[in-house]
């Protein structure tokens, strides 16, 4: 099974992820589905975005100084 996570669109260091909640567990292709949706609604350029990532995947922190 699959998570959708929102992260930083351009591959920063500090992507500051965080997993999107209420949705039911969700299989990679249905994740894909519901992640490309949103994201063709965003702007080309945008900071953010969604993806999929496995149920074990680790959150990247945002900076913190």
């Amino acid at each position: 099974m699959t998570k959708i996570i929102h992260t930083d669109n351009f591959a920063g260091d500090y992507p500051d992820e965080k997993f999107v909640e209420g949705l039911p567990r969700l299989n990679a292709q249905s994740a894909k589905v519901i992640c490309d949706a949103i994201n063709s609604t965003l702007p080309e350029n945008t900071p953010r975005w969604y993806a999929v990532v496995e149920d074990d995947y680790k959150l990247q922190p945002g900076f913190e100084p």
